[in-house]
């Protein structure tokens, strides 16, 4: 099967004499292709094919008088081109924080994929629900917010029917070095986006300062983007990073770059000033931070971490702070054909911290629920 041509239709005239000029016998375009040859066309015929051609070449040394067509100009006004392509819009929102980051979720989430027009979202739940995992129900809702995929964590199945759950809905998550065999659920995988477009979304585990002993991330993300390759398979890929250090979030950043469009980090709850594009075209933030209220200690209400820092005893369990809620994240526009980032904005919109994004938003008043 012969590849289709798209592009500008150019129709080439060729040199006649002036009593063929009048008779205007054609040829057929050549197979698979968006051109055709004019033989001995007068200057009606080549008026008239203007209409459908967008560039018409013609070789007339040999036209005199009145049969010679008028001086033709490489301009494009019935070019038939193909539509300049939009970049893809991504959106990426860090941590929902128990039921404040829900609410704000459900409240904006629709607004900013209509204004900010966006292609994909990624969001991560692992705190959706009690601040401690994600339940079938609230993984439903954040869904039917807008999120095209929720992306787990540590503490992925800390709601235990997630572990089915997951099983049953592609759109979640986990990490891929969860667990070194028998882990429910993907760790990766391809969606669809707008324009027949596809978007690859893994999660990798990092390994300082986390309670478990994760298998080594580097290699558990290397083949997946190996198989995937953006601009080819892909038009997009997103990593999500889930760890403590900032310093193992940047050696993964470094590691995915030209080969990602977008690493972004989770889990610590507090966004890093750092977005940026590196060097091979792979947007990066070290901490996307969290979508919760600010007037916390990462989330939790403040009275309880802070009487165990002073005290070193617990007194009850930890609860998630109810106030106004700043949805955190990174938003990013990239080019399909290469896959690479061309843009890259912090997100902060609502609650306490500085607001920052693509463009303003009006948001709603907040509500809690």
């Amino acid at each position: 099967m012969r590849p289709k041509v798209t592009g500008t239709r150019i129709l080439f005239v060729a040199q006649g004499t002036r009593r063929q000029a009048g008779r205007g016998r054609s040829c057929a375009p050549g197979a698979g292709a968006r051109s055709a040859a004019l033989l001995f066309a007068g200057p009606a015929c080549i008026a008239r094919q203007r209409r459908t051609f967008g560039i018409v070449v013609c070789a007339c040394e040999s036209l005199r008088g009145p049969h010679r067509p008028p001086a033709l100009h490489f301009s494009l006004p019935h070019a038939r081109m193909p539509p300049k392509r939009c970049p893809m819009r991504i959106l990426f929102l860090g941590d929902v924080m128990g039921r404040a980051g829900r609410a704000a979720i459900s409240q904006t989430l629709p607004k900013l994929r209509a204004e900010w027009k966006l292609d994909f979202v990624v969001l991560n739940g692992e705190n959706a629900t009690g601040g401690a995992g994600l339940s079938p129900e609230h993984a439903k809702a954040l869904l039917e917010a807008g999120a095209d995929c929720i992306t787990l964590g540590d503490h992925a199945f800390d709601q235990r029917p997630m572990r089915e759950f997951i099983a049953q809905d592609a759109r979640i998550l986990r990490p891929l070095n969860l667990a070194k065999s028998g882990a429910p659920g993907q760790g990766a995988r391809v969606f669809d986006a707008p324009g027949g477009r596809r978007v690859l979304v893994a999660q990798v585990l990092g390994q300082v300062f986390m309670k478990q002993p994760y298998s080594d991330p580097f290699s558990a993300i290397d083949p997946v983007l190996r198989a995937h390759p953006r601009g080819g398979m892909v038009q997009a890929a997103v990593v999500d990073v889930h760890c403590e250090a900032t310093s193992e979030k940047y050696a993964i950043g470094h590691w995915c770059d030209g080969r990602a469009s977008l690493v972004v980090g989770t889990h610590t709850h507090i966004p890093t000033a750092d977005a940026q594009i590196l060097g091979g075209g792979t947007g990066f933030q070290a901490d996307a931070g969290m979508c919760g209220d600010y007037d916390s200690v990462i989330g939790m209400h403040k009275d309880e971490p802070m009487r165990r820092f002073i005290t070193g005893m617990a007194r009850t369990r930890f609860e998630p702070a109810m106030g106004a809620a700043t949805l955190s994240g990174t938003y990013v526009e990239t080019d399909d054909r290469t896959g690479q980032t061309t843009r890259i904005e912090m997100v902060r919109l609502g609650g306490r911290l500085p607001q920052a994004g693509p463009a303003p938003v009006d948001l709603p008043a907040p509500k809690q629920g």
